[in-house]
């Protein structure tokens, strides 16, 4: 390792672009000042790039006194002959130079990942895609650090319409951002933000068993050609884990909802906050009406008139303290 304080190698891989797109910055960020433009050789995998200059550009002493930074993008795509001649050339790699290989996916058991792997420990950085359940959290913090002020209904909303890509989501945050004077509410984003990322059922579920029908129309109305039936279904399912979370809430055991719906304490929260507002009664009369719909569907009846009674029925229930009766 020479001066600069760097590896000979650098992996940035995985499905998040925006933080194999920060690696990258942050590695042409430490080039000499004035001198970026002699010191970097930015290139992308194709079928003409040459194993040849590859290398020779690998050996090439910098300007200046500091190091030089060989770029490769899309590095999953490297002919095996470019790829050979990397995995050669890192077991005599240039003190001098950095080399910085960015790409959505390399498989481990390839033999170039493993050449950079054992350059050192931190060689490869991995740049999984996040959680789907941790987008929100990720919104406010990247708004946090933009100086934006992003509260959580308004980060879940923009997740919502954006959709997972980071790059989006920061470009949303930036823009947004300007235009509200640094601070972003859920109307800013329902007013400003056309959703383009496709529904995920989950989020209709929800919507519908919190009993926002504004919400879950809107969701419902965004959906790619929805099975009516397939819906209903998991809309029994959603009615059968709130019976249950509603009936383990009664004997004091809403901290065992979780084992026995089998799944995580993260995926049973809403299920858990949305059990509270149904009584017994409102419950039965749900999974009764599910009930219902699955013969109308199966009948011929008129299917978005039968799927939206359903929804009527989760929506207009009544506050469940209204009720005193129990399973």
């Amino acid at each position: 390792m020479a001066d600069h304080g760097l590896l000979s190698a650098y992996l940035a891989v995985g499905a998040d672009q925006l933080k194999r797109e920060t690696v990258v910055r942050r590695l042409k960020g430490r080039l000499e000042s004035g001198l970026e433009a002699f010191n970097l050789d930015e290139r992308t995998a194709s079928s003409d790039l040459s194993a040849n200059d590859v290398v020779l550009s690998l050996n090439t002493l910098p300007m200046g006194s500091g190091f030089r930074l060989v770029l490769i993008h899309d590095a999953g795509a490297l002919s095996k002959a470019v790829s050979e001649a990397i995995i050669g050339y890192l077991q005599n790699p240039n003190p001098d130079c950095v080399l910085c290989l960015e790409t959505e996916s390399l498989s481990k058991g390839t033999r170039l990942y493993k050449a950079v792997a054992s350059v050192g420990r931190q060689s490869v950085i991995v740049c999984d895609a996040i959680k789907p359940r941790d987008l929100p959290a990720y919104v406010m913090r990247l708004a946090k650090s933009l100086r934006i002020d992003i509260d959580s209904s308004a980060a879940q909303e923009l997740v919502s319409r954006v959709g997972d890509d980071t790059t989006l989501i920061e470009r949303t945050i930036r823009s947004l951002g300007e235009q509200c004077g640094g601070r972003i509410t859920i109307a800013d984003v329902e007013q400003n933000i056309a959703r383009t990322a496709e529904v995920k059922p989950w989020e209709f579920l929800n919507m519908v068993a919190m009993g926002d029908i504004r919400r879950a129309l809107e969701l419902y109305r965004h959906m790619i050609n929805p099975s009516h039936l397939a819906l209903v279904s998991l809309l029994t399912q959603r009615v059968r884990e709130l019976i249950c979370a509603r009936s383990l809430a009664e004997r004091g055991r809403q901290r065992d909802v979780a084992h026995e719906l089998g799944k995580a304490e993260w995926q049973v929260r809403d299920t858990i906050r949305a059990a509270a507002r149904y009584s017994p009664a409102q419950l039965t009369a749900c999974l009764s009406a599910c009930a219902t719909c699955e013969r109308e569907l199966k009948s011929g009846s008129d299917e978005e008139t039968a799927f939206l009674r359903l929804i009527s029925t989760f929506c207009v229930a009544p506050d469940s303290t209204q009720s005193n009766s129990s399973w």
